[in-house]
């Protein structure tokens, strides 16, 4: 039985693949079609997806500075979205509920309002794997995105507090002592090593914080967050969460499928889901977008953040759960929300695939709903003297930057969209800039005349393809220069318009040799 998930999962998946959309899609039609064949989801499949979910917010804590949830954008923008969507859904479902629909007809205020709870939440699985595939985690409006789920992530808690009943223990207090705990964090961290030990860290973190706040009555997801939180700070956080990246995704796939394991609707339920999806998440994303541009941000981030955030929650389906367990809403709505946050995987999955794109083709139109005033943070800044950029300052990047720097001063300049990397090189004296070098307003900011070459030191070739679009679009004249890991990767990145492509492991392998040469010509 085990063997038929994975092969189901696998052909759905690498099927959805070569259409060049999200494995994602794959796995959750895959759910549907194996619940349709008869098969049912054991405890197996629920404990890959639980496993997945505690590991996505562990390595979520790990990238997550507190001081970013306290700005105004990220817990205004949630609350305010979340008091005028459960509002307006609330007084929407109310009217249908006078009308002769199918199973809207039931509907009473209080079942009406914890459906528009249920649907206010944005998928915190959904929205990192979009953020991750396209490597933008970093950027300005993926940080704001994770703040936003952070805060609603803090919201559910304390739903589940009051709709169960149960407060925490009286030891949930000492979770207040973890703020002290930070040191020995660290030390365990220090000593893990590189190999096996560090994932295997990375499991005692997560899974311990899921089940100290259980032990006190608190969710014991939000145990594996504040735990990733703790470590947020450390210089292997980042190592940590790319060697439990691969874990993460193959036990997220068992989530996915769950989902389609939740009950099999019927025609009614599948367009009263369809339909609840066309109406709701275009409104859902100019909800954020109305919110974001009014708090100040910027017409580009205020949208992709939106984009991002419109589709609705696996926390819905917990949420139905409980009020159908305690008898305040009929089981058929479960299902309708369940097919209803599938669906939303999947609009926008495609949507947000072709967002960068949009917003180059629709920019000007996007800019007219910025405010005047602008946040700081927000402001764009002209790289001094700079005739050569490195865009992404990783390893790889800082290693560039910093040879290049020894050479040619400050005619070199870093850019990375990542806050804290800039504060650390700005504090070594050396000249950086914080940008999204895929943000078509960054480039049009900027006077690229100087600039006779752009090295892309990226992860992600999408990225480097993306960049160097806004390149062309904004007439740069220079040369680009990017790396590859593979080989086909090389040709890709020549025929998006890279003049220089260079092997990362080949050249690290050449640049090694020319290193060790030097030891011995002395000698000859």
């Amino acid at each position: 039985m085990d063997f038929i998930w994975i092969l189901i999962a696998y052909l759905f998946g690498f099927a959805f693949k070569q259409l060049n959309l999200p494995p994602l899609i794959g796995y959750l039609i895959a759910g549907f079609a194996l619940h349709a064949y008869g098969l049912e989801a054991d405890s197996l499949l629920q404990t890959l997806g639980n496993l997945g979910v505690t590991l996505l917010l562990f390595t979520i804590g790990l990238k997550i500075h507190l001081k970013d949830l306290t700005r105004i954008e990220v817990w205004g923008g949630t609350l305010f979205h979340m008091a005028i969507w459960v509002a307006a859904l609330t007084g929407m479902l109310t009217l249908l509920s006078m009308s002769a629909l199918p199973y809207f007809s039931d509907l009473t205020l209080q079942s009406a309002a914890i459906i528009a709870f249920a649907l206010s939440f944005s998928s915190t699985v959904c929205v990192v794997k979009l953020l991750e595939d396209s490597g933008e985690m970093k950027t300005r409006h993926g940080k704001l995105a994770i703040g936003i789920l952070v805060i609603q992530d803090i919201a559910a808690v304390l739903f589940l507090v009051f709709a169960k009943g149960e407060l925490p223990t009286i030891w949930a207090l000492g979770l207040i002592l973890l703020a002290f705990s930070q040191p020995i964090f660290n030390w365990v961290l220090n000593r893990s090593g590189h190999g096996e030990m560090l994932p295997l860290t990375g499991f005692l973190l997560a899974f311990g914080g899921y089940e100290l706040f259980e032990l006190v009555g608190m969710k014991g997801d939000l145990g594996a967050l504040v735990f990733g939180v703790l470590l947020a700070q450390h210089r292997k956080s980042g190592e940590l969460a790319k060697a439990l990246l691969s874990f993460k995704d193959l036990f997220l796939i068992g989530f996915f499928l769950a989902i389609g394991f939740t009950a099999l609707p019927t025609l009614d339920m599948f367009v009263i889901a369809l339909g609840l999806c066309l109406l709701l998440l275009v409104v859902k994303a100019l909800l954020y977008f109305a919110l974001l541009t009014g708090l100040k941000l910027r017409g580009r981030t205020s949208y992709l953040a939106g984009l991002s955030l419109m589709n609705f929650s696996e926390f819905g389906l917990i949420v139905m759960v409980l009020s159908v367990n305690s008898g305040w809403l009929d089981n058929n709505w479960l299902v309708i929300i369940a097919l209803a946050v599938s669906i939303s995987f999947v609009i926008t999955s495609i949507t947000y695939k072709g967002a960068h794109g949009f917003y180059a083709r629709n920019k000007s139109i996007i800019r007219k709903y910025e405010r005047s005033e602008r946040l700081n943070r927000d402001i764009f800044c002209q790289p001094p003297n700079a005739e050569v950029l490195v865009i992404g300052l990783g390893r790889v990047g800082q290693g560039a930057y910093k040879a290049l720097h020894k050479e040619i001063g400050d005619r070199v300049c870093g850019i990375d969209a990542d806050n804290l990397t800039i504060k650390h090189l700005t504090e070594e004296g050396l000249p950086v800039v914080m940008g999204d070098a895929e943000d078509a307003d960054f480039w049009d900011n900027l006077n690229l005349a100087p600039v006779k070459l752009v090295m892309l030191a990226l992860p992600s070739i999408e990225d480097m393809k993306n960049i160097t679009e806004q390149l062309q679009l904004s007439n740069y004249k220079g040369s680009i220069a990017g790396i590859a890991r593979y080989a086909d990767e090389q040709e890709l990145l020549r025929e998006s318009g890279i003049d220089h492509v260079f092997n990362f492991f080949a050249e690290a392998g050449s640049g090694f040799a020319e290193e060790s040469l030097k030891i011995i010509a002395p000698q000859s």
